[in-house]
């Protein structure tokens, strides 16, 4: 048996699910949804295909249906639950819930109601595929899903073209041609870019090339599934010693030699080492 019953204090408890692989699951994620006196989730039925996999009984309890279609009735439940004292798991299909998923009225109502509201983290698609990708991951942006629209999703990558960060969507197979397509005109063909599919799944990939390479390739190699695009942040041209010098100095005022100089390397995208050398050039003087 994986899981333990636990007495647990009154409150919403968010509870990260498996994106593929059932044994993603933690084990504090399966304590919980043992012990909730409500459990509620996106969908019904993956939930309780969970719950048998890993054998943790439902023990008399139903699980509420609580999703984007839900309407007013089903979130009220939740909360009435709450202030009756008890305790309330609520799960998305897969993934962590409010990450592109269902949840978030339902946590700003039980905090503003005074409600302890509390997670068990899990998986989650944007993090397994940074850690794939290949990408810069000091700093990225997480974007959700882009506009089914041409137009509208041309205006969103507009304002995201700048982001000093990786970006990072969620996709589906039928619009991911045409996103890429978009991508490359709106953001640079030449920017490196990743597309993992199926994450944790028997068929996960992972294609790491410029959006222009992955567009093209996809002509020739559709793929199915759930899917992640991540692009590098946009580059600037070659950086001159004397904007370094100026960052360098102005930083020095405040940080140690090794911090201005880990502060002017991030800031301008360039290797720490010289930035390194150049800091303590100006620090001697």
């Amino acid at each position: 048996m994986n899981y333990q019953k636990l007495r647990l204090p009154a409150g919403l408890y968010f509870v990260g699910t498996p994106i593929g692989s059932a044994r993603d699951i933690t084990l504090r994620a399966l304590d919980v949804l043992a012990s909730a006196e409500v459990i509620a989730a996106e969908d019904t039925r993956s939930l309780r295909h969970l719950l048998d996999i890993h054998g943790v009984p439902l023990d008399g309890r139903r699980v509420l249906a609580y999703h984007d279609h839900s309407g007013a009735g089903a979130q009220a439940r939740l909360l009435q639950a709450l202030a009756e004292g008890k305790s309330v798991a609520y799960a998305s299909e897969a993934g962590m819930p409010l990450i592109a998923d269902p949840g978030f009225e339902l946590s700003r109502a039980a905090a503003e109601a005074g409600h302890m509201v509390t997670c068990a983290p899990g998986p989650s698609a944007v993090l397994t595929a940074l850690t794939l990708a290949g990408l810069p991951t000091d700093a990225f942006f997480f974007a959700g899903f882009l506009p089914n629209a041409a137009a509208a999703r041309k205006t969103r990558l507009e304002t995201l073209r700048g982001v000093p960060g990786t970006l990072v969507f969620y996709e589906s197979p039928k619009r991911l041609a045409a996103s890429l397509r978009d991508m490359t005109a709106v953001l640079g063909g030449d920017r490196p870019a990743a597309l993992c599919r199926e994450l944790t799944k028997k068929f996960e990939e992972t294609r790491r090339d410029t959006l222009a390479g992955l567009a093209e390739a996809l002509v020739e190699a559709p793929v199915k599934g759930e899917i992640v695009v991540l692009v590098d942040r946009v580059r600037s041209g070659p950086v001159k010693e004397s904007d370094l010098e100026k960052d360098l100095m102005a930083a020095l005022e405040k940080h140690s030699v090794r911090d201005a100089a880990d502060l002017v390397a991030r800031m301008h995208d360039v290797p720490r080492r010289p930035v390194y050398q150049l800091a303590l050039k100006l620090g001697k003087g």
